[in-house]
């Protein structure tokens, strides 16, 4: 992996945590990045540019927990990624290292014969389990 010690909310800052993103997504199998656009309810181009140290777009800290649950990362990984994006965006990291740990549902839809439709139920099922985990996060569990 990557050894980067960049300026704080620089864009090479943001390179190194990517780097690590992107090394993650390819050492998983073949589809990831549209799995990972489907659990953040976003197009497949948002995670080319969230994914690609290339596009200097910062990657959003709630984006985080699903991104860790989807691409399966290691502990090693995630600490290292965590580190990476402190030392990117040193603001941020409270939420980061607040994060609740997740676990992964698997539910079986039915198939509408048309990629479109299928697309928009995945991503309406991920916006209603965000809502339902965030209004339960403000519970103080």
């Amino acid at each position: 992996m990557v050894e980067i010690k960049p300026e704080p909310g620089s864009e090479e800052a943001i390179r190194a945590y990517k780097t690590i993103l992107s090394q993650v997504i390819d050492q998983r199998p073949s589809g990831m990045r549209q799995r990972l656009a489907d659990a953040l309810g976003k197009h497949r181009s948002f995670v080319t540019q969230i994914s690609s140290p290339a596009y200097t777009v910062p990657i959003p800290s709630k984006h985080l927990p699903a991104i860790f649950s989807v691409c399966h990362f290691s502990p090693a990984e995630r600490d290292q990624f965590l580190a990476a994006y402190h030392q990117a965006h040193p603001g941020k990291m409270s939420i980061a290292a607040g994060m609740r740990k997740t676990r992964h549902v698997s539910l079986v839809v039915p198939d509408f014969g048309d990629d479109k439709q299928n697309a928009a139920l995945d991503r309406a099922i991920n916006e209603f389990i965000q809502k339902i985990t965030s209004i339960a996060g403000k519970g103080g569990s």
